[in-house]
């Protein structure tokens, strides 16, 4: 029989999740926003000096540091295996006899959380940098680049990725419900190590402070990237020009999108949203599949999946250390470090989601269906751009070139079969796909910077709403800078200190799970 974290909770104050008697920390929300203010208004001001900075920034950490996060991913990978088919894996999150949601809202609020609207920024367009920047000195442009190029993407958002989510997640939710904590915080994880009230200490207000800064980074980065694509696609369905105020517009858009959403909390906003979003996925892609080049992208997708399985170890271990083309430092360390960044934030949402549920299922789930979902995109999605530049003259590396990823994905999106349809699909996908991650941003913001949040509560509806609109700050900045490496030195800066962090939580679980036997 699985063991229970915790001894039951009422089923009234498990579906009502009230906000009642949820305060505000002070300290940790004026510093964070200090913080946030402080990060975005001089990209806003002096986007060209800034730029400048958050590259040489990004360099150092990538060159100097870059080995750390490949270690962590490794480990993160081998603890989580050994820990989901351990007897630990038994465990259950909660005193309650079934999971408070269904398996098909559980899947689709982490995966529309976790992913967003980056995977339709880079499922279409990685492959492009990949052509001309291979792996393992493959010389550009070559059939083996292009091999490679539809490989890498579905590593790079594959198992590794989502080990970095999944950690962070046993480690925040396990403590949270084994000991009952008043609070949901980054700081939680590390009750088994330092007590109950580490939480209230300066040191466990700067783990917080932490997790809110590199949570502000990699949703910097997603919304920096998702809303010229979105401009760009909105462009092209209404027949106007794209432009910094169309760009704008969309964000705004997307703010307040999510703010309805976040108002409205778990049961009504976010699962909802997600609901759709899942659907509209499956009818994006199922019409792209139908439509596009069918065999191709399959073709070409099983002949990934199996490079990747094949080649797992030696991509996730390769350093790069002869040739030195900096491939590992501009992609691989990127994402490693965008995937820890947003770690503790999926930790927080999904521990709030997975009352019920056993640690075995909570790894195999998310790592399992986050997979699945992510490789879905780059095989049918990603594999037919790919064939469409070959084969009809798109012109999308040349964009890409270009510096102009986001009109490429909108041409991509316009040469889809049925007229302005997939624009309006693949635009009302990317509006949703942002709301469900900045939503569920907000609320994981907001509930570290509250000092009472016990199971079954949530944070003030004010507070979230105001970390909704918050979060959009150091976006707007990255729209004004322009670039791409920008957008990924916010991530990179950002989740630098969660390394340490990591570490630390993996500590602090075992301590925890071994005080059960």
């Amino acid at each position: 029989m699985a063991e229970d974290a915790t001894a039951p909770v009422g089923n009234a104050e498990l579906l009502t999740g009230s906000d009642q008697g949820a305060r505000i920390d002070r300290p940790v929300f004026a510093i964070s926003l200090a913080c946030v203010v402080g990060a975005s208004v001089p990209m806003i001001l002096y986007p060209e000096a800034a730029a400048g900075v958050v590259d040489a920034i990004y360099g150092w950490i990538a060159e100097e540091l870059g080995l750390f996060y490949q270690w962590a991913t490794i480990f993160a990978t081998g603890f989580l295996a050994w820990l989901a088919f351990s007897r630990h894996g038994a465990k259950v999150l909660g005193g309650v006899a079934k999971p408070e949601y269904g398996a098909v809202s559980w899947m689709g609020m982490l995966f529309c959380a976790g992913i967003g609207s980056g995977i339709l920024y880079w499922s279409g367009v990685e492959w492009a940098a990949y052509v001309d920047q291979p792996p393992f000195g493959v010389a550009p442009e070559s059939p083996e680049a292009l091999e490679w190029a539809a490989t890498y993407g579905i590593f790079h958002w594959g198992i590794s990725a989502w080990c970095l989510y999944c950690l962070p997640t046993v480690a925040i939710a396990w403590p949270y419900y084994r000991y009952r904590l008043p609070y949901l915080r980054l700081s939680g994880s590390l009750t088994g190590l330092f007590g109950r009230g580490f939480s209230e200490t300066p040191w466990g207000r700067l783990v917080d402070l932490c997790f809110i800064l590199a949570m502000v980074g990699g949703t910097g980065t997603s919304l920096g990237l998702a809303t010229p694509m979105l401009g760009a696609v909105a462009a092209r369905l209404l027949g106007v020009e794209e432009s910094f105020g169309l760009t704008l517009t969309i964000a705004g858009l997307c703010v307040l999108l999510f703010a309805g959403s976040v108002y409205m909390g778990l049961e009504r906003g976010i699962r909802r949203l997600s609901n759709v979003n899942v659907a509209l996925a499956g009818i994006f892609l199922g019409w792209v599949l139908i439509t596009g080049p069918a065999i191709f992208a399959l073709e070409l997708g099983t002949s990934s999946i199996g490079l990747m399985l094949q080649e797992f170890v030696r991509m996730n271990t390769w350093t790069d250390p002869i040739l030195e083309t900096e491939f590992i430092e501009d992609w691989t360390v990127f994402y490693w470090a965008w995937w820890i960044a947003y770690g503790p934030f999926m930790g927080l949402f999904v521990t709030k989601i997975s009352r019920g549920r056993t640690l075995r299922s909570v790894i195999l789930g998310m790592i399992g269906f986050g997979t699945l979902g992510c490789t879905l995109f780059y095989v049918i999605w990603g594999n037919s751009v790919m064939w469409m530049d070959m084969n009809e003259g798109l012109g999308f590396l040349e964009l890409v070139r270009e510096g102009r990823p986001a009109t490429a994905i909108a041409t991509a999106v316009g040469a889809v079969a049925g007229g302005p349809m997939p624009l309006a699909v693949f635009l009302l996908l990317g509006l949703i796909f942002v709301a469900t991650t900045y939503d569920s941003a907000s609320y994981a913001i907001a509930a570290s910077a509250t000092s009472n949040l016990a199971p079954g509560t949530d944070p003030s509806r004010a507070h979230r709403v105001f970390w909704a609109f918050t979060l959009a700050l150091l976006p707007v900045g990255l729209v004004v800078i322009d670039t791409m490496s920008a957008a990924k030195s916010a991530t990179l800066v950002a989740s630098l200190p969660l390394l340490g962090v990591l570490a630390l939580m993996t500590a602090s679980l075992l301590r925890s799970l071994r005080e059960e036997e």
